[in-house]
C-alpha cells in the first residue's frame, strides 16, 4: 500500500470521501483547505484522509474512509498512523480529530491509536447536517473531541 498526497489537478474522490461524511457541503469546504492523502494498492484507491490546520500548531483529521470492499483489515488504522507522522513532520504540536456519538468503531480506533477525548460538541450533527444519521442503531447527534499531543 502506497500513501500519497493527492496532486491538485487530482479530482477527490468523493464517493470515498462520503463514506465517512455524508454531506457533499461540509466535504467541500474542508477539501479547499485541507490536504488529502490516498491510499492506493494494485493501482487500486483504497483510502483517504483530510488532514485540515486549525490553528497555529494544530492540524485537524477532518475525513478517513477506506473502501468498503477493503474495510476491516487494519486500514483504517495505518492511515490513521500516517496521518499523525505526516503532522509531526510538517511541526504540527497537537493533532485533533472529531466523531459521531454513534460511531463506535471509529471512536475506538482513534483511542487505540494514541487520542484522548478533549469534549463534546453537543447536537453538532442535528445543526449541520439537514438529514439525520443512525450508525449501530444510535442517533449520531453530538461529536465526539479527540486530541493527541505530537
Amino acid at each position: 500500500m502506497n500513501i500519497r498526497l493527492l496532486s491538485d489537478k487530482e479530482k477527490p474522490p468523493m464517493d470515498l470521501l462520503l463514506l465517512a461524511d455524508p454531506s457533499p457541503k461540509m466535504v467541500e469546504e474542508y477539501l479547499k483547505e485541507g490536504e488529502s492523502y490516498i491510499a492506493e494498492s494494485d493501482n487500486q484507491l483504497i483510502g483517504i484522509y483530510v488532514l485540515l490546520p486549525t490553528r497555529p500548531e494544530t492540524v485537524e483529521i477532518v475525513n478517513v474512509a477506506v473502501a468498503e470492499k477493503y474495510q476491516s483489515r487494519g486500514i483504517g488504522k495505518l492511515l490513521v498512523k500516517d496521518a499523525i507522522e505526516k503532522a509531526k513532520t510538517k511541526g504540527f504540536k497537537t493533532i485533533e480529530v472529531g466523531t459521531g456519538n454513534s460511531s463506535i468503531g471509529q471512536l475506538a480506533l482513534y483511542q487505540k491509536s494514541g487520542f484522548r477525548i478533549t469534549g463534546v460538541d453537543k447536537d453538532f450533527f442535528i445543526r449541520n447536517y439537514e438529514e439525520e444519521i443512525y450508525e449501530n442503531g444510535i442517533q449520531c447527534q453530538d461529536m465526539l473531541r479527540l486530541a493527541q499531543e505530537l
